[in-house]
């Protein structure tokens, strides 16, 4: 169900107060490419579905849980008949489970998860989605703080079961593999918490103690992106939160994210979210 949709933008309408929607969809309708701020969690439940990202379809079985990152392009369709739980969920929940930040880049441009893969850690992640589906249709005292806290714990298995999917310097032996996971883990973490300063590839490789060829390969086998793009996202992230508040102008808001001109900051923008910064502040106030 898409309720608003600016050319390929969908503004996610949360009812009032919740970080989050949820709802068992059962509309053998096609939903066009879009794009939303919100990270987007699909299970079928009944039948099966199709997500289409970067020209490739992903055909969903039930219990297969997807997740869409914030601002990834997608297309979903239907069959004629079927149900399946979409949840919906506003970034800043994201920013509270300690470390995420520092690995949600391997959720693009998707994720999947399925039973045959790790059947303990999977039959966890549709356990908390279903007492997540409880709490709401019940709307029982504490049910937003409840859904809250099973978002988070959800968050943390899906982690680290990306992390098992993704398999970073599997080429090494275990000992050393797990030093390098923590040196780059360490190092995102300094990267998310310093994104707006100047961050040179000279002191991000003197911090990992790596040659600047060696960390150039060792942090995209991590991050699944280059550190200039891994940083470019953190910036635009940070700008995305100052764009809520109306009191600073577009240029204070490229200086304070770490661009070093509003022409750059417009450019990267428009192009990671379509539109440019004046437009996607526009299109948040009047969603709110």
């Amino acid at each position: 169900m898409i309720e608003e949709l600016h050319g390929r933008r969908e503004t996610v309408l949360h009812p009032a107060t919740q970080a989050f929607r949820l709802y068992m969809n059962i509309e053998a309708e096609n939903y066009p490419a879009h794009w939303h701020t919100d990270l987007e969690i699909i299970m079928p439940i009944e039948n099966i579905y199709t997500a289409v990202i970067e020209k490739q379809s992903y055909c969903l079985e039930p219990n297969d849980i997807f997740i869409i990152p914030s601002g990834q392009i997608h297309e979903l369709i239907a069959p004629p008949k079927g149900r399946r739980l979409i949840f919906q969920v506003d970034h800043a929940i994201l920013r509270e489970v300690n470390g995420f930040d520092s690995i949600y880049n391997k959720f693009f441009p998707y994720a999947l998860f399925r039973e045959s893969e790790c059947p303990e850690i999977h039959s966890r992640l549709v356990q908390y989605l279903m007492q997540i589906y409880q709490e709401y249709t019940s709307v029982e005292p504490l049910f937003e703080a409840s859904i809250h806290g099973l978002a988070i714990a959800f968050f943390v298995q899906a982690g680290r079961l990306r992390l098992k999917q993704t398999d970073s310097f599997s080429s090494l032996k275990k000992h050393k593999q797990q030093s390098y996971i923590d040196t780059f883990f360490n190092l995102c973490t300094y990267m998310n918490e310093h994104c707006t300063e100047d961050l040179s590839m000279d002191e991000l490789a003197e911090m990992t103690g790596f040659s600047k060829s060696h960390f150039i390969r060792l942090f995209k086998e991590f991050a699944g992106v280059s550190y200039y793009e891994y940083l470019t996202k953190r910036r635009l992230l940070h700008a995305e939160l100052l764009l809520d508040n109306p009191e600073y102008s577009i240029a204070d808001i490229a200086m304070q994210s770490g661009f070093n001109s509003l022409a750059t900051f417009n450019r990267v923008f428009k192009s990671s979210h379509n539109c440019t910064p004046t437009d996607y502040r526009k299109r948040q106030h009047s969603a709110s």
